[in-house]
């Protein structure tokens, strides 16, 4: 269990952990680009420095980077100067290509495993923060092959441990491609969604309409908007294909209510019937069966791959090379 973690970055993922962190008796030692959230941040019992290099010198067991990917590579750059190779580096980034090539340049590469928590809202900044964010949230662990064991469990302990969350292990490419299909290609649907209601004439009547259904779709459209492009734009490689399917599966619904093809309308809301039948038993049992699986030495990386591509998800540690992984029941 790490004794001290350094965060760069106090905006909502960063100052959540953090909160949560300093909860479970952690020290935790911030850096933020503007001093805005120190004074908040002192009184809920972080420490703050005033150069990101300073949280180097507070000797920290794991340095998360929560910066914004655009200013990655001179976060990274600057860390080098100082850095200690004891300490593990990770991240919170969604485009995990992108941070591994930045801590790559910078020299970093030997102390970094990358993460990505599932958590988040619309909201931004320190001040929308807390340590609730991550309650039962699952982490994307990314490796490559170059990857050290050991700070894999350094960063399980913190996640499964510290954190009491859950974790996959993913590749850098696999993880971008996944998070581009649940996370970044969904914000440019919602963002169209709120265009079409912002050019439509009939804007206010339909707003006074809107409930349940419009919410739900359009929540991730009201955060910032220069966040969301930078997001999708770093990994646009993997959003490009999907907006393009989407786009073509709509012509094709656009073109059988046009015709009245009744075929056609019935398979596009039907193709999805599987997934809807697995989130319905999901719901009906939320409490997935435990078991206990071995690390192995060699070619551990692929066979902590190949858990995630099964459903399974790393609950605990259970001594020096035993996970507690839990199963999510495919379709």
């Amino acid at each position: 269990m790490p004794k001290t973690v350094a965060i760069a970055g106090l905006g909502l993922i960063g100052g959540s952990l953090a909160l949560r962190l300093v909860e479970r008796g952690i020290r935790v030692v911030a850096w933020n680009h503007r001093e805005t959230p120190y004074a908040k941040a002192q009184r809920m019992g972080i420490e703050t420095v005033d150069r990101v290099e300073d949280l180097v010198l507070a000797h920290p067991d794991i340095l998360i980077l929560c910066t914004p990917l655009t200013t990655m590579e001179q976060v990274c750059s600057t860390l080098s100067r100082v850095w200690d190779a004891n300490i593990t580096l990770t991240d919170v980034g969604s485009v995990k290509r992108q941070v591994r090539a930045s801590v790559e340049r910078a020299g970093l590469g030997a102390s970094y495993v990358g993460a990505h928590p599932m958590a988040g809202n619309e909201h931004s900044g320190f001040d929308a923060a807390y340590a609730g964010l991550l309650d039962d949230a699952l982490w994307a662990i990314t490796i490559d092959e170059r990857s050290p064991l050991t700070r894999v469990q350094q960063l399980l302990a913190l996640i499964v441990g510290a954190l009491e969350n859950r974790a996959i292990v993913l590749d850098d490419l696999t993880h971008d491609r996944a998070a581009s299909l649940i996370s970044h290609m969904p914000h440019v649907v919602a963002t169209e969604l709120a265009n079409a209601m912002q050019s439509s004439p009939l804007r206010f009547v339909a707003q006074a309409l809107a409930a349940g259904s419009w919410r739900d779709m359009t929540r991730v459209a009201l955060t910032d908007p220069a966040r969301t492009r930078a997001m999708v734009e770093e990994d646009g490689d993997t959003v490009a294909p999907l907006l393009r399917q989407i786009a073509s599966d709509l012509l094709v619904m656009a073109e059988a209510l046009e015709s009245g093809e009744t075929l056609a309308s019935q398979e596009f809301f039907s193709f999805a019937q599987p997934y809807r039948n697995f989130r319905q038993e999901q719901c009906n049992q939320p409490k997935h069966d435990t078991e206990l699986l071995h690390i192995e030495e060699e070619q551990w990386q692929e066979q902590l791959v190949a858990l995630a591509f099964a459903g399974k998800q790393i609950q605990s540690l259970e001594g020096e090379r035993g996970l507690g992984v839990n199963t999510v029941t495919a379709w």
